[in-house]
């Protein structure tokens, strides 16, 4: 028997809110990774905001000395730079930036430890978004640290990419499965007969 269009689409699965095929424990490292660099970003903004009313280029250099880095390095000029011309109102925006970075990146670490479709699509745009950041910082500084966080941010990407691949052709077989085989045997000799009809009517 034939069906129309308005049934074909009502007989299609409906997305997912929930990714039932990913692996848990894929998605959850990746989310543990997420959360973990909200945290970091977290903390750091919170020793900024700690710096209020109290002499920011004193301070960076104090880091500096105590992080054994060579004060002559152009890292520690830019640092030393960036730190006289702060304010207490840019601490407040550094701070309020972190904020808000370190809440989405708890938002797709929730939504990729509960498989939530929707943050694998985040996570996946996400990164594609940060990429050439990433690959400038390497191309600039290359060192093991700058390497390791974005070969471990290459790593995620084509894995949530994998996931949402695999999600669309499950998907996609799950639909051609579904669908209704095409009218034989009687039922197209009744629509013949009635073709026939229509004609006949019409001349």
């Amino acid at each position: 028997m034939l069906i129309s269009r308005g049934e074909r689409r009502r007989q299609r699965p409906r997305p997912q809110a929930v990714d039932e095929r990913a692996s848990v424990k894929g998605l959850r490292a990746v989310a543990t990774f997420e959360a973990l660099k909200g945290v970091i970003v977290l903390l750091l903004g919170l020793g900024i905001l700690g710096l209020l009313h109290k002499d920011v280029e004193a301070a960076a250099e104090s880091l500096l000395l105590h992080l054994h880095i060579n004060p002559d390095r152009r890292l520690s000029h830019a640092l030393i730079n960036a730190a006289t011309r702060m304010t207490d109102a840019g601490l407040w925006v550094i701070f309020s930036a972190s904020i808000i970075y370190a809440g989405v990146r708890f938002t797709e670490a929730w939504g990729l430890w509960n498989r939530r479709v929707w943050a694998e699509w985040f996570a996946l745009l996400s990164g594609t978004l940060y990429l050439p950041w990433e690959i400038f910082k390497v191309v600039e500084r290359s060192n093991w640290l700058h390497l390791s966080v974005f070969l471990l941010n290459i790593a995620i990407l084509l894995y949530i990419l994998y996931v949402r691949i695999a999600a669309y052709r499950s998907a996609a077989w799950s639909g051609a499965s579904r669908a209704p085989a095409v009218a034989s045997g009687p039922d197209r000799l009744r629509w013949i007969q009635l073709f026939i009809q229509v004609y006949h009517i019409a001349t």
